[in-house]
């Protein structure tokens, strides 16, 4: 198992995410692989049939409340895995992810690399009436510091857009978590995506709650991320650098690029030494200890 740090910013923080190859575990196993790697997430990779040109990969993303059709922080995360391994300046990959196969690309630069691929299609409609009045006071976000353009975006699970009047404010958001979680539930929500708006340069900053998967607050929600970016992309906005995780000490930064309803994502990442899997001793693995330092590319 490698601990990849996903979309860190500045080769500072990032989203700690598990990643490994896949093998004859459970789903109970895989389920206990965050906590005891000490990460939100677990990214289990197995290999295709060998074939002409690049090769193929399927993946599959666990929290510790189960298993999730997607994740984009997660791909960016088994990319960087993959890529680590590879010992090649530039990598290339095809993916497969919930029935959908896409390529994806890193490049490598010193301990990091650089990676990206293509996300597909964003469904974006308008809330239900009274949907903003069940969840936006669970957030902790009144009338003087709401926005209009709130949006429920679908990449397989849905979850709420919410723009709020600048990052002074998102970055005081205390949400309460009970009530946000039987609100999401409620209205059949993953969480909520909450951003400030762009600055002229395509800068934003957002921080994504998502209590019905286990994660109060994610480090860095590039499914959200995509979402956002396609919202954006109706409103002209075509390239955003998101930036997340500042709330929990961890700064990361997600690229995204949009044309149309098709979204694009990127991020930089650090892959640490590997350590054992599920089955490693006769109780798992140990507790994480601290980073380790990084491989060796």
């Amino acid at each position: 198992m490698s601990v990849v740090h996903a979309c860190v910013r500045d080769g500072r923080g990032g989203s700690p995410t598990a990643v490994m190859d896949d093998g004859p575990y459970g789903d109970d196993e895989r389920r206990r692989v965050p906590e005891v790697a000490g990460t939100s997430h677990a990214v289990f990779v197995s290999p295709g049939p060998a074939r002409d040109g690049p090769p193929v990969f399927s993946l599959r993303f666990f929290t510790s409340e189960g298993e999730l059709p997607s994740c984009g922080h997660g791909t960016v995360a088994a990319l960087g895995y993959l890529a680590a391994r590879a010992d090649t300046d530039t990598y290339r990959v095809i993916l497969r992810v919930a029935g959908r196969t896409f390529p994806g690309r890193a490049v490598r630069k010193g301990p990091y690399a650089e990676v990206d691929f293509p996300y597909g299609a964003v469904e974006l409609r308008r809330p239900d009436p009274g949907a903003c009045e069940l969840v936006l006071p669970a957030l902790g976000i009144g009338p003087d510091t709401r926005r209009p353009g709130v949006r429920i975006a679908s990449v397989g699970r849905p979850r709420l857009l919410v723009p709020v009047a600048s990052p002074s404010v998102l970055g005081a958001l205390a949400p309460d978590m009970e009530r946000l979680l039987a609100a999401c539930d409620r209205l059949g929500l993953l969480g909520c995506y909450v951003y400030a708006a762009p600055s002229p340069s395509g800068r934003v900053a957002a921080r994504m709650f998502a209590p019905s998967i286990g994660v109060p607050e994610d480090i860095a929600n590039a499914n959200g991320t995509a979402c956002l970016a396609a919202r954006l992309g109706e409103l002209g906005v075509d390239r955003v650098h998101v930036d997340m995780g500042d709330s929990l000490g961890s700064p990361a930064t997600l690229r995204a690029w949009s044309s149309g309803p098709v979204v694009r994502l990127g991020g930089d990442v650090l892959v640490t030494r590997p350590r054992g899997g599920p089955s490693a001793g006769a109780a798992g693995p140990g507790p994480a200890g601290p980073a380790a330092p990084p491989a060796r590319w």
